[in-house]
């Protein structure tokens, strides 16, 4: 890479980072250059006592000293106010007091009223030894942001060649001696090479802190992964647990029943229908694992079209009417004319299981499905008298293998169903509404929005889902009487 060449930056925030360490790095190395400028102004003063007025001696140390004063004072404020601070601060704090290190640079470079052409050579060669000795130490002090010191060196070289040329100018008309315009051309030359030190010096500085930010993103990238990784971990233990305690009793159900029909096969017409309940939960189990299953794989195979909103819901009341009249509840639908875009597949799986849900935790009452309309656009509802879900659970009920304690009926339950329907509304783009009074009843409020193809099969594909679904819970609202029918 060329040094004149700017390394490149990935991203807005990386180039405001890296900007703000080289500010870092600058004002790390202040407070010894300012002792350093200090010890100077005696030493320019011995130097210069006898060949230069004593006035403008004074007059120059006192104006160098309430530089560095106010230069000292800059750096404190830094310190106090702005180290611990971010990149923006760092750099804003640099826009307002960077003018002080080119003031600083040319108090000193007009010591060269004093000596240039006005000394002994002896001593004009200390004091550009000084200078020279000055700026070369700036780059090491300075390049961390190169256009303080650009600012710097700029200030203090063409501060001296001015003042060389007045003096060769105006003072002596051009008929100075020659090696004046040597000094000019050396000093011409030594401000190039310091410039272009500096910026081979600021490249690699700013390569460094590029590497630092490289290297904190990866650090950052590899902890979320690994804490990513941990979490599926416990997900997935959790997932083995709670699949094993719940397939456990229908399984060892099925192993009794099948004990007791072989040792007395007479009895199996009351046996017979324990066996198919045991069986159905099994299923039960399974399919909700798969749909689990597929929806973290991300391979879900979405097929968006129009259907009709009354038939879908006429359809699924001849799949739990029966369900609801076994346990003495009332089934009622109530569904108007129209259509909606969704798919048919997934839409149903949602509004299955919150009916599912509906019968299995209503004792008595009912249950009622209805599809409205109205200016918010068609939506879905649930509506039972069952055992209610107190607030502090509403949100929780939606996480995997999450079983509200106080339920009667739980211990038959997987925690999956409302997982999938939060899982499914999400991806479909319908918005899930919660209301629901402990020991009145609940009301589930789909929105069954028009689902854009695109955005749910982008939705269905992510896989990294571990910690996003947690902001995505569908919400709770007031939506007044939960225990009404109508």
């Amino acid at each position: 890479m060329k040094p004149d060449t700017k390394p490149p930056i990935d991203t807005p925030a990386e180039a405001q980072w890296v900007q703000g360490e080289l500010v870092r790095n600058l004002m790390r190395t202040q407070r010894n250059t300012q002792l350093l400028g200090l010890m100077l102004i005696p030493v320019f003063l011995g130097v210069l006592w006898s060949d230069a007025s004593r006035t403008m001696l004074w007059v120059w140390a006192v104006a160098t000293a309430v530089v560095a004063a106010e230069r000292a004072r800059v750096i404190r404020c830094y310190g106090r106010e702005v180290a611990q601070a971010g990149a923006a601060e760092h750099l804003a704090f640099l826009r307002r007091h960077g003018f002080i290190w080119p003031l600083s640079a040319a108090c000193w470079a007009l010591t060269t009223v004093l000596f240039f052409d006005r000394a002994p050579l002896a001593d004009q060669f200390i004091c550009w030894l000084i200078l020279a000795g000055m700026a070369m130490f700036s780059i090491n002090s300075l390049s961390s942001h190169l256009p303080t010191m650009r600012r710097y060196l700029d200030a203090l070289a063409l501060t001296a060649l001015a003042v060389m040329a007045w003096r060769m100018g105006v003072d002596l008309g051009g008929r100075g001696p020659l090696y004046h315009w040597w000094m000019v051309l050396l000093l011409l030359t030594f401000w190039q090479v310091l410039r272009q030190a500096g910026l081979r010096l600021h490249v690699t500085h700013r390569k460094n802190f590029e590497l630092q930010y490289s290297n904190r993103q990866l650090i950052e990238s590899l902890t979320r992964q690994t804490q990513a990784a941990l979490d599926a971990v416990e997900i997935k233990n959790r997932f083995l647990a709670s699949a094993a305690h719940d397939i456990r009793q229908p399984v060892h159900a099925l192993g009794l029943y099948a004990d007791w029909l072989g040792s007395e096969p007479e009895l199996v017409h009351d046996i017979a229908p324990k066996i198919v309940e045991s069986t159905k939960a099994v299923n039960a189990l399974f399919d909700s694992l798969f749909d689990l299953v597929r929806l973290d794989s991300g391979k879900i195979k979405l097929n968006i079209e129009e259907l009709r909103l009354d038939k879908l819901l006429h359809d699924l009341e001849l799949q739990y009417r029966p369900l609801a009249e076994a346990k003495g509840l009332q089934f009622r639908v109530h569904a108007v004319p129209g259509t909606v875009t969704s798919d048919p597949i997934l839409l149903q799986r949602i509004v299955g299981n919150l009916i599912s849900n509906a019968v299995k935790y209503t004792e008595r009452g009912g249950v009622l499905v209805a599809g409205r309309g109205g200016r918010s656009g068609p939506r879905i509802e649930v509506w039972d008298t069952g055992v209610g879900i107190a607030p502090a659970y509403q949100r929780e009920i939606f996480r995997e293998f999450y079983k509200v304690p106080s339920h009667m009926g739980t211990e038959d339950g997987f925690g999956l169903g409302l997982y999938i329907v939060g899982r499914l509304s999400n991806i479909l783009g319908h918005p899930l509404e919660l209301a629901s009074r402990p020991g009145r009843g609940s009301m589930f409020r789909l929105r069954v929005n028009p689902t854009d193809p695109l955005l749910a099969q982008r939705a269905a594909s992510t896989i990294d889902r571990i910690r996003g679904d947690a902001a995505k819970l569908p919400a709770a609202v007031p939506v007044g009487e939960a225990a009404s029918l109508r």
